[in-house]
């Protein structure tokens, strides 16, 4: 398999949160990331071919995903979907960008169907997005860089089928709290030290009042 090179990028608190509450927008918390954070942020965007947000994140933040405080192209919007649940006034199936939508066959037709009328849509996998496939899918369309925006559940699901090379973080400098609150990485987790994934911090720096964190995956063998 032949995959894209992975970042997740992620603003997270303190105590590792996305949110204020789960079903909440991260919205409430970048709203407090300064000038420059937002333009790391971006110039990551421009420099990738794709960025990914989980579905979880198109119905509770509406977002862009375009390139917007610094000069650049906007990346391939991609959307994985097991079910083509995708509200159908998204900001993403606008053309500010082209959008790929990748679902399963499980998907109901007429979800599909109108969302074809707007955007690319892709079936990998069966029940469920195959996200293996999915990623030899994308880099044989020419997506060689990829920049992961979460949620959590996505994070997870890539970083377990070892799908992740960096995880980049702008640290937000307040504390939330909360046992349901959703961290950076959510999913069942790993149960022995011997299943963890382990990183290797690369370079930590400040950009405006924030601190930037960059990890590299350390893959096993």
């Amino acid at each position: 398999m032949q995959r894209p090179y992975t970042i997740v990028v992620s603003e997270v608190t303190v105590d590792g949160k996305l949110t204020l509450r789960r079903g909440r927008s991260s919205k409430e918390i970048m709203q407090f990331m300064d000038a420059e954070a937002n333009r790391y942020l971006h110039e990551l965007r421009a420099k990738v071919d794709g960025i990914m947000v989980g579905a979880e994140t198109i119905r509770t933040d509406n977002p862009f995903l375009t390139v917007r405080y610094v000069e650049g192209k906007n990346p391939t919007r991609i959307i994985p979907t097991s079910k083509a649940d995708i509200p159908l006034d998204s900001n993403i199936l606008e053309k500010h960008a082209p959008t790929i939508i990748i679902t399963s066959e499980s998907a109901p037709e007429d979800k599909i169907l109108s969302l074809k009328e707007k955007v690319e849509v892709l079936i990998c996998g069966e029940e469920s997005v195959d996200l293996i496939q999915m990623m030899d899918t994308l880099y044989k369309r020419g997506i060689k860089t990829l920049m992961v925006e979460g949620g959590s559940t996505l994070n997870w699901n890539l970083i377990r089928f070892g799908l992740v090379d960096e995880i980049r973080l702008i640290h937000i400098p307040f504390i939330v709290g909360g046992e349901d609150t959703p961290t950076l990485v959510g999913g069942e987790g790993f149960y022995s030290l011997d299943e963890v994934v382990k990183t290797k911090l690369r370079a930590h720096f400040m950009r405006g009042s924030h601190l930037i964190t960059e990890w590299e995956i350390k893959f096993e063998g």
